[in-house]
């Protein structure tokens, strides 16, 4: 009997082994199926987004053809669509409409910019239909003579930065950079890029704040594709994390994290004393006084030198055209009169419309901004005296210009207190 059970229990172990092995099989098969499913679904997606978002060889086709018909014509037009030694490099788009690349132009680095229409929708394996959108090389027109244009420039300006002494002499910098070729004329096809240049804030704005170093300097353009100088260094501060992680990262770690990845105290201190000579350069500067209107670190970077730049000029409004805006902003209370990220005034809730005086001026958002950064480390012996006065400075209330003495005193005390920390040593 009991020689009869033995083949008997191991013929039943023996089948469950067998089925116990072939679950695992089924399991391991589906498990790799399910893998293979998902991942072809994250790269499909990716590789929509990125064929949507990075679309530099439409912009570069758009650019060249309007450029071949004798329509455009800029610094750049023949080294981008002649002779092909201006390059678009990697994608950093974020929008469709605003292409963005790393280039190179001979021995030069820089950061390409072109604005395009909206991509109609795609199915995966067809190409994007090309931009539809009212041509922007329509101005000026055939026969315009330069007097001409010099007054659209001179108008266009006006409108844009108000009523200002120097918008003449802004006009003669401004066909200067139209005269691609340095022939001493600008021609219709020059004037047409150079007007279309002028129609994007963050152009105009990046050339009035270049000649004072504090944005990447204007390399080239065609049309309304421009290069500009490569920043080496950016952010101002911290990692920029990848995307899945943002949102499981708590702020409060964010802010640890930022402070470890950056330079040396006196690297830092020339890098702010930057950034407080820009809030100066822009406080009644010679063209009229600009808000900065987001302050984060993600928008400057710095050179090689620990020199800042502002590489993000689309954050920086004049004072003009910020009041103009608010004036017929209509409110209920001072959260709905914002302007961009923090240009903030407050609500007259009787005539339900916000005021123009903004309420915390550049200096006092800029400090906000240092505060952290410039702490961390700072010397035993001065840490006291620069908290005392970066608290000051984030205290300043109100429209800076009716406080011309208050604001001018401690930017001031700000930068003398760094500089005698930092002028003895090789990073000043």
């Amino acid at each position: 009997m009991a020689k009869g059970l033995f083949p008997r229990a191991w013929v039943k172990k023996s089948f469950y082994f067998q089925a116990r092995i072939s679950f695992v099989r089924v399991k391991y098969l589906f498990l790799t199926w399910l893998t293979v499913l998902v991942g072809s679904w994250v790269l499909y997606v990716q590789y929509s987004a990125y064929t949507e978002v990075c679309r530099g060889h439409e912009c570069k086709n758009a650019i060249c053809d309007q450029y071949r018909k004798g329509i455009i014509d800029g610094s750049a037009c023949s080294s981008l669509c002649d002779k092909e030694t201006l390059y678009l490099g990697r994608c950093q788009s974020t929008l469709p409409n605003k292409q963005v690349y790393t280039g190179s132009w001979g021995d030069h680095d820089g950061i390409i910019r072109c604005k395009l229409g909206e991509l109609l929708h795609y199915e995966l394996g067809e190409e994007p239909e090309p931009r539809r959108e009212i041509p922007v090389f329509d101005k000026p027109t055939k026969g315009t003579s330069v007097e001409k244009f010099k007054e659209m420039v001179f108008n266009h300006l006006k409108s844009k930065l108000g009523e200002q002494a120097n918008l003449a002499s802004l006009v003669s910098q401004i066909l200067s950079v139209a005269d691609g070729n340095r022939d001493g004329r600008v021609s219709l096809p020059e004037a047409r890029s150079t007007w279309a240049l002028l129609q994007m804030d963050e152009v105009l704005l990046g050339l009035l704040l270049q000649d004072r170093g504090h944005t990447p300097r204007l390399m080239g353009y065609c049309g309304d594709l421009y290069m500009t100088e490569r920043v080496p260094y950016g952010p101002l501060y911290g990692l920029s994390l990848p995307w899945p992680l943002v949102a499981w990262v708590p702020s409060s770690l964010q802010r640890t994290i930022d402070q470890w990845f950056t330079p040396s105290w006196p690297r830092k201190a020339k890098i702010s004393m930057g950034l407080l000579e820009l809030v100066e350069d822009i406080f009644h500067g010679t063209y009229g006084s600009f808000l900065i209107c987001d302050l984060a670190a993600a928008h400057f970077g710095y050179t090689d030198r620990h020199e800042i730049r502002l590489t993000n000029t689309g954050a920086v409004v004049s004072e003009d055209e910020f009041r103009r805006t608010m004036r017929v902003l209509k409110c209920e209370t001072d959260a709905d009169c914002v302007y961009g990220v923090d240009c903030r005034t407050s609500c007259n809730v009787s005539e339900k419309r916000c005021r123009e005086e903004p309420i915390q001026p550049n200096l006092a958002k800029a400090c906000g901004a240092l505060k952290d950064y410039i702490l961390r480390g700072a010397p035993s012996a001065m840490r006291e005296e620069l908290e005392r006065q970066l608290y000051a400075c984030m205290a300043l209330k109100g429209n800076a210009g009716q406080m011309n003495m208050e604001h001018s005193l401690i930017l001031n005390n700000l930068k003398a207190l760094l500089w005698r920390q930092i002028s003895h040593t090789k990073d000043s």
